[in-house]
């Protein structure tokens, strides 16, 4: 059973974490599949109850669709925030980029060539939740991607790593609630059945 924040007398802030539908691909543009379009509508549905105020998104493609249909429902406007976009692992065309992905997972400092670090894409995602946790609304959408969501909760629970990444689905929803403004207080649960 769900549990919704319904009434926010404690001055909780909710942080719904949603990675992204179903893609075609890995660069910006890609779009969603068939499948994806389909699990967008569905998290209409889903997301409806918990009172959502306000959305963020990633600019990617694949992101700004996943959230439209829910946009569109609630009639709220999708903000667009850079620092939500996918980490850059390597501009290099890598085959297998699984093991490049698990160590660094290990080694936030890692950084390959064209890529960022681990760190430096939690530090751009960390400041965006800063700023989210800031607003006046209590029940925030902020859509992005598996290694950067992976890297938000490892930020907060440091034993989510590569494997947590690999237990993510397309798409995944984990609500982070924040009691009031402050980032080192969080219980996160994930709830996307």
């Amino acid at each position: 059973m769900r549990t919704m924040n319904l009434n926010n007398k404690e001055n909780l802030k909710n942080i719904y974490l949603i990675r992204h539908c179903k893609a075609e691909g890995q660069p910006a543009e890609a779009k969603l599949t068939d499948l994806g379009l389909k699990q967008a509508k569905e998290l209409i549905e889903f997301l409806k109850p918990y009172d959502i105020q306000y959305i963020a998104s990633s600019p990617y493609v694949r992101a700004v669709d996943t959230i439209t249909p829910l946009s569109k429902e609630l009639n709220l406007s999708i903000n667009i925030d850079e620092r939500l976009k996918e980490k850059v692992l390597t501009s290099k065309e890598v085959e297998d980029f699984t093991p490049l992905l698990r160590a660094a997972f290990e080694d936030m400092d890692l950084k390959y060539e064209g890529g960022e670090s681990s760190r430096e894409a939690t530090s751009r995602a960390i400041e965006a939740l800063k700023d989210l946790i800031k607003r006046e609304e209590s029940n925030i959408a902020v859509v992005t991607h598996g290694e950067l969501f992976s890297l938000i909760i490892k930020y907060f629970n440091s034993s989510f790593g590569y494997e947590g990444w690999q237990s993510l689905t397309n798409p995944d929803v984990y609500v982070l609630t924040f009691k009031g403004n402050e980032m080192n207080k969080v219980d996160i649960n994930r709830i996307w059945e």
